[in-house]
């Protein structure tokens, strides 16, 4: 796929399947092709409405201490897209107490309900554009080839929902909490600066920068997008 055509192709599709969608979430169910023997199934695991909400809240729980404590050194790869796979790779992991103490965490934790195959299955086995699966994507691939529309009403998103924009040559994604958006701003550290960043949605909507505003009117802003696994 050429990237340069995928890349906006890809993004006017969604933003005019985003103003069909309104400010309804519900999308149809998708056809997808069942797996061949010896193949894994393309349609993606699926958790119940109790797990669902359970991985969104450690996904959010990654992200926020990542924003609280500064990035732990077990984030290698750092910018907007290896935010969200960091995030949703530890939400993924097995948080017995050598995890919490490498993570740092402690207190109340969201429960762990998501199955243990499915856990396998899914951390650090991102599709890419190029049919091939592994440990990192972009963030187009994260949308593109991992992620569902919901909409492009930013105040409908829910936790551990993904927002879109499309700055023609770049990128980016934001993480939104429930309570505020997060991310990275892709920048290298320098002192006093790990380049975590948050911000509330009504302050997104006012910022000077019409480009990264959230909301339907501008061209930038593709969406609001659920990983495939929490659609």
């Amino acid at each position: 796929m050429n990237p340069a055509l995928s890349r906006r192709c890809f993004c006017r599709a969604f933003a005019a399947l985003g103003a069909a969608l309104g400010a309804s979430l519900s999308l149809p169910s998708l056809a997808l092709p069942a797996a061949l023997p010896g193949e894994k199934s393309a349609v993606p695991p699926r958790l119940d409405a109790r797990q669902n909400r359970a991985l969104r809240a450690w996904i959010v729980r990654i992200a926020g201490e990542q924003l609280r404590r500064g990035p732990t050194p077990r984030w290698t790869h750092r910018d907007c897209a290896g935010f969200v796979r960091f995030a949703v790779a530890e939400a993924l992991a097995d948080h017995d107490a050598r995890w919490r103490r490498a993570m740092g965490i402690s207190g109340r934790l969201p429960p762990d309900l998501t199955p243990e195959d499915v856990r396998r299955e899914l951390r650090h086995n991102w599709k890419r554009p190029d049919g091939s699966e592994g440990a990192y994507v972009n963030a187009i691939g994260l949308i593109q080839e991992n992620s569902v529309p919901a909409g492009r009403d930013a105040w409908r998103a829910r936790p551990a929902d993904l927002l879109f924009f499309d700055q023609g040559a770049e990128q980016h994604l934001m993480l939104w909490t429930g309570r505020r958006i997060v991310y990275h701003n892709g920048a290298p550290p320098r002192p006093g600066d790990d380049g975590m960043r948050a911000a509330s949605l009504p302050a997104l909507l006012q910022w000077r920068d019409t480009r990264w505003r959230p909301e339907p009117g501008n061209p930038n802003f593709a969406g609001v997008f659920s990983l495939a696994f929490l659609s």
